[in-house]
């Protein structure tokens, strides 16, 4: 690595782009790991003898798209044809990154020419609109699935809404858990006979609603904002604004799946969120369908 990097600085070779440094390394790093399996799968090393009757066959050209542009390897082959590589597989075309940063752009509202084209211009990656139509055609499945959740019902009907939020809010903002019990009492006693299922989900949730009212009435506020789903609101937007029109429906729905799968991408933010608002994040969902 280091007499590459020294190479690169003689020669003034580029970071990235085609024929960059970059592109270099992970030429090496990865004709290194096929290398490394083929001895594995054979079980012995380049110059060395046979144990048994399958041997090394030379090596075949294969170009794989990469985040850093397309690479040109040199894969091993054997003379029985036995061997199977896996840091990059037969018939793999592209290593992974590439299709993240495929349906990143998609999320984003581009369309599959200006991605194409994007990977074009900055990578130096020729990748079709057909590939980038296969790729972005993977979050079908998880979109059938997040369609098919189920979801909170909201139990009251819309006309009531504004009425039911404006009669919870005294328990909400109840400065101890006996006031709360009393605003809930008087809410019960009006709303009860009506919308019986709102009050079993709020007797049913009573404990966890508890420990919201530990907190100040600032955090109360940031808890209760909509703030949260008015960003995902906007991001929607913005990605259906810049791809102007669809197809069809499932190329619509694609569209707002990804734009809100690319806002937390590794589920990490929810996780935290979760844990630190434990109690909160619980009040906001049961309050969120009287807002």
């Amino acid at each position: 690595m280091s007499q590459l990097v020294d190479r690169a600085k003689v020669d003034a070779i580029m970071l990235t782009g085609q024929g960059g440094l970059l592109q270099q390394l992970a030429k090496r790093i990865l004709e290194s790991a096929l290398g490394g399996e083929i001895t594995d799968h054979l079980g012995h090393g380049k110059h060395e003898r046979a144990g048994s009757g399958n041997t090394r066959n030379g090596t075949r050209s294969k170009t794989v798209v990469t985040g850093v542009g397309p690479v040109v390897l040199e894969v091993p082959r054997d003379r029985e044809g036995s061997f199977e590589p896996q840091i990059v597989k037969k018939r793999q075309r592209r290593l992974s990154g590439v299709d993240e940063m495929v349906l990143s752009l998609s999320a984003r509202g581009l369309t599959h020419g200006e991605i194409s084209a994007h990977l074009a211009e900055v990578y130096g990656a020729e990748v079709s609109k057909t590939t980038i139509s296969t790729i972005t055609d993977k979050v079908i499945d998880g979109m059938n699935e997040w369609q098919s959740r189920p979801l909170d019902s909201a139990c009251a009907a819309r006309q009531d809404w504004d009425k039911i939020s404006k009669a919870l809010k005294p328990v909400c903002t109840a400065p101890t858990e006996d006031a709360a019990t009393e605003r809930f009492l008087e809410f019960q006693e009006e709303w009860g006979h009506k919308y019986p299922a709102i009050v079993r989900l709020w007797e049913n949730a009573w404990a966890e609603f508890v420990p919201f009212l530990q907190f100040d009435t600032e955090i109360r506020r940031i808890v209760c904002t909509t703030n949260a789903i008015e960003s995902v609101n906007a991001r929607i937007r913005k990605a259906v604004r810049a791809r102007g029109h669809f197809p069809n429906e499932q190329a619509a729905i694609s569209c707002v799946y990804m734009a809100i799968m690319s806002l937390d991408p590794t589920g990490q933010g929810r996780k935290r969120w979760t844990q630190r608002w434990k109690a909160g994040g619980l009040f906001t969902w049961l309050h969120q369908p009287f807002l």
